[in-house]
């Protein structure tokens, strides 16, 4: 009868299946390398879904890369807490505010409010790299401050007028510590003029007078 041949031939499958576990566990430990592999797929072309996990593997582990270069700055300067006449000297310019530790952090925080902070990063990262003197550690900070900071497929690119970027492109063929002096200029600019009034009236500047004149009023 049809039905018992059926039944017989479901057995020998079982069956087969039940003989061959090192070939199911080798294409499972192949699979394992950088999980590519299709677990539960019985064919070998891996064009189903797994693909997509793979490359979603491949792009975390560029992300991954990209935000352990970006650990080479700090969250914050060390500095002492700034004082009272400190903070006000900030009000009077921005050169003042910049030229502090403290007020660049102050500053770095309104920024991150804004959603703008690699602003700040980038003109850290550059007054960095004009301290070095070992050309091999110029050119690889230099290639880092570019894909961090400058490429267009970076989430962290700064605001550059087509002019500079021009400038930059020529200088990474002979990368030095000038590298990003232009680009550097442009965005020192561009925090002065469009943040740093913002800075003055906001809520983390105000609070941290107001704190510090209290506690000067107390003592």
């Amino acid at each position: 009868p049809m039905g018992s041949e059926r039944t017989e031939m479901r057995k020998r499958q079982m069956s087969a299946a039940q003989e061959t576990p090192g070939a199911t566990q080798a294409q499972h430990g192949t699979g394992n390398r950088g999980s590519n592999a299709c677990c539960f797929c019985w064919c070998c072309c891996c064009s189903c879904s797994c693909l997509t996990v793979r490359n979603q593997d491949e792009e975390r582990a560029r992300r991954t890369s990209h935000e352990l270069q970006a650990e080479g700055i700090p969250n914050c300067e060390e500095s002492p807490a700034p004082t009272l006449e400190e903070v006000n000297a900030w009000a009077q310019s921005f050169d003042k505010l910049m030229l502090a530790p403290a007020g660049r952090n102050a500053f770095r925080e309104f920024l991150r409010t804004e959603f703008s902070e690699e602003n700040m990063l980038f003109w850290m990262a550059c007054e960095e790299l004009k301290q070095e003197s070992n050309k091999s550690v110029i050119e690889e900070k230099a290639r880092l401050i570019y894909e961090d900071y400058i490429s267009i497929l970076s989430p962290k690119e700064v605001s550059l007028d087509s002019r500079v970027r021009e400038v930059i492109n020529r200088n990474m063929l002979e990368p030095s510590q000038h590298t990003f002096d232009d680009a550097q200029l442009q965005i020192y600019t561009l925090m002065h003029r469009d943040s740093y009034p913002r800075f003055m009236n906001s809520a983390i500047y105000k609070d941290l007078l107001r704190s510090l004149s209290e506690k000067s009023i107390e003592a």
